[in-house]
């Protein structure tokens, strides 16, 4: 089996100028590219198609003087090739008295394999079959080439670039039912590169892009594609240079469109979260059993690294370049996709409360209303799904029950939200029964605890559940996927209802999607309240307010910043990181918020809170799956509630450690 030494590679998807039957000019603008992508730490570069000649060149393709000159012409880009990395250069090559289209597998001195293009179009502008043969049965198995004899060839071949397995089809194969680069991930390479010469034509690119991202997630893979750009002849069409890093669905770099020059993309890859995505997804290894044989080549195709290239990182802290890491993983960064991804989380909510509430027959909801986020969101979905349903809106019951900690900002809040819905209105106060409690067991009021803070959780859950009974209801759960990360819940309390509308819902999501309704909402009324729900610090309010009114337990003062701990839950769970990897990339992605202390620090209590809280997941309510991270213990979040976190505190220990002794 090939192990994977690295985290991260450093790729880059390179277009040069290009010089039609030129291959001496070409070679000179390959090489500048290729030094341009090494000065910013490249190891894997990825040219375009026929990127010696250029893609257009038309009958000259047969032309012996040309021939002569790709190949005097590569022996100067294999002379010359930057050391510390390997570059896939487009390319004709003849063997067998056939000529193919071809991508050249080099580094400096050494050429060490050549893959043949699987699949020639045949279109009128571009009816390759007029030039080259297709990959075939009769093609050698290795040839001679530009200078360098037994040169490996053909489409069985994976190639060993510095510890991580590389595929590399051209152009048209991605666009076939079956494309190669499926059978090369599936025996086992992680990146995936595509030299191509695509001209442009209008729709075209938004096709391509999504082409390239659902190959990279059927795949399960990184994917390097890099296009023909200035310089190809425009006698009937126009190339636009189209360099594009894809990993697993979604597009991590690009470059700008008709530029009269050289350009590139660079990102780093994540070969971590690729690995654990297949060993997690039985369906890729069931189809590799089914489909592949195990008749691939594998070459080494690195040369001895040269310098310290800080291209991948597996202890040591290597800044990453062009990969920006959102420091909010579960909330789309453009505000175009964020609007469509509220509207689809909304839907999912209100559609799995409608079912819920078909199959048990209720026509009355119980929803206890704080005046904060959580709650706000529960009772704008839950009146979402009343609507669609053809139900009187008063059939939701919003019960406000203030407490010692209730300030006058959150009950305003709540009276305002619920009466501007048109909701059922009930206030039940929790004080005199709380009292009363405490007098019962025993307890000190004076004495501010978890037994005081929890009492007053468990009262407000009994209330909600006894007024479900009374009108034939049931409870509609508010507590989000962060608290559930968090265990920040009272057991049997707020942990508790019929059904968790938000529990797919990280807190950081929970305050886009409260502002999104204000977009919905006509009434000025209804929108001031959420503004102000959304201001508001996010708070239990089971401790009494301060001599002013304002709100004294702050839960992010006590648990840590919410954006810091759904950060570490999703790269825990989405790619199952380790706290130093996690570590690594928080500290990028909040470089201008966070101190490395501060995220060191919450990130050790948000392991120590997560593995110590897995008992009141294990017997959480029903409710939806938004995304990929979910904490379900029926789906997809299966954990022994007694699970030890010493190795995960143990490295986090190493990384406080580490800060220490740097200071």
């Amino acid at each position: 089996m090939f192990t994977y030494k690295q985290d991260f590679i450093r790729v880059a998807s390179c277009s040069p100028a290009v010089s039609v039957a030129n291959p001496s000019a070409n070679a000179k603008a390959i090489l500048d590219v290729l030094r341009r992508a090494k000065e910013q730490g490249a190891r894997l570069a990825v040219l375009p198609e026929l990127a010696i000649t250029g893609y257009t060149c038309g009958d000259l393709f047969h032309n012996s003087l040309l021939l002569q000159r790709v190949e005097e012409a590569m022996e100067e880009v294999i002379d010359y090739c930057p050391e510390g990395m390997t570059a896939i250069v487009g390319a004709p090559v003849q063997a067998g008295g056939a000529l193919y289209n071809c991508a050249v597998v080099l580094t400096r001195g050494k050429v060490h394999g050549i893959t043949v293009k699987t699949y020639l179009p045949n279109y009128n502008e571009f009816y390759e079959k007029r030039w080259f043969t297709p990959a075939n049965a009769a093609m050698p198995a290795k040839v001679d080439f530009a200078g360098y004899s037994d040169v490996p060839f053909g489409t069985d071949l994976l190639y060993n670039v510095y510890d991580t397995l590389v595929g590399v089809e051209i152009c048209e194969d991605a666009w076939a039912p079956i494309p190669p680069s499926c059978r090369l991930a599936l025996s086992g390479a992680m990146v995936i590169a595509n030299l191509s010469a695509s001209d442009d034509v209008i729709g075209k690119y938004a096709y391509l892009r999504d082409l390239l991202r659902q190959q990279s997630a059927r795949c399960l893979c990184d994917y390097v594609y890099a296009s023909a750009g200035f310089g190809e002849s425009s006698t009937d069409l126009v190339f636009d240079g189209k360099n594009i890093i894809c990993e697993n669905g979604r597009i991590v770099a690009e470059s700008d469109r008709f530029c009269a020059d050289s350009k590139l993309a660079v990102a780093d890859v994540d070969l971590h979260a690729i690995e654990r995505d297949r060993r997690h997804l039985m369906t890729f290894a069931d189809c590799a059993a089914r489909e592949v044989d195990g008749s691939l080549r594998i070459v080494l195709a690195s040369d001895v690294i040269s310098g310290n290239l800080p291209c991948y990182f597996k202890d040591e802290d290597v800044p990453m370049i062009n990969r920006k890491v959102n420091p909010l993983p579960f909330v789309p960064a453009d505000s175009e996709h964020l609007a469509e991804r509220c509207e689809e989380i909304i839907h999912l909510q209100a559609t799995g409360l409608r079912k819920r509430l078909r199959a048990t027959g209720c026509r009355n909801l119980v929803v206890g209303i704080s005046g904060g986020l959580d709650s706000t969101l529960a009772l704008l979905v839950a009146v979402r799904a009343f609507d669609l349903e053809g139900l009187d809106r008063r059939g939701i019951h919003g019960i406000t029950m203030p407490g010692f900690g209730t300030t006058d900002r959150t009950y305003r809040n709540a009276l305002d939200l619920m009466e501007a819905l048109g909701i059922s209105i009930r206030e039940i106060s929790i004080a005199k029964a709380v009292t009363q409690h405490f007098a019962d067991i025993g307890h000190d009021s004076t004495v501010h605890d978890v037994t005081y803070e929890n009492s007053q959780a468990r009262e407000r859950t009994q209330i909600l559940m006894d007024v479900a009974n009374a009108v034939g209801g049931m409870v509609l759960g508010t507590g989000d996927l962060s608290e559930l990360a968090l265990g920040w819940a009272t057991y049997n309390g707020d942990h508790m209802s019929m059904y968790a509308v938000n529990a797919g819902v990280p807190k950081t999501l929970v305050r886009h999607l409260v502002r999104y309704f204000v977009t919905l909402l006509a009434d000025e009324k209804v929108a001031h309240t959420l503004l102000d729900i959304i201001d508001t610090p996010i708070s239990p309010e089971l401790i009494p307010a301060d001599e002013q009114g304002n709100i004294t337990q702050k839960t992010e003062d006590l648990v840590g910043p919410y954006e810091l701990h759904d950060f570490f839950l999703y790269y825990m769970l989405r790619f199952g990181y380790s706290p130093r990897r996690i570590f690594h990339l928080a500290k990028g992605a909040f470089a201008e918020k966070f101190d490395e202390s501060t995220i060191a620090k919450w990130l050790k209590i948000f392991i120590r809170r997560f593995f110590s809280q897995q008992f009141k997941r294990s017997c959480l309510p029903d409710g939806p799956k938004i995304g990929s991270v979910t904490l379900s213990p029926r789906g997809d979040w299966r954990m022994p509630s007694d699970a030890q976190s010493a190795e995960w505190q143990k490295e986090c220990d190493k990384i406080c450690q580490s800060l220490h002794n740097n200071f």
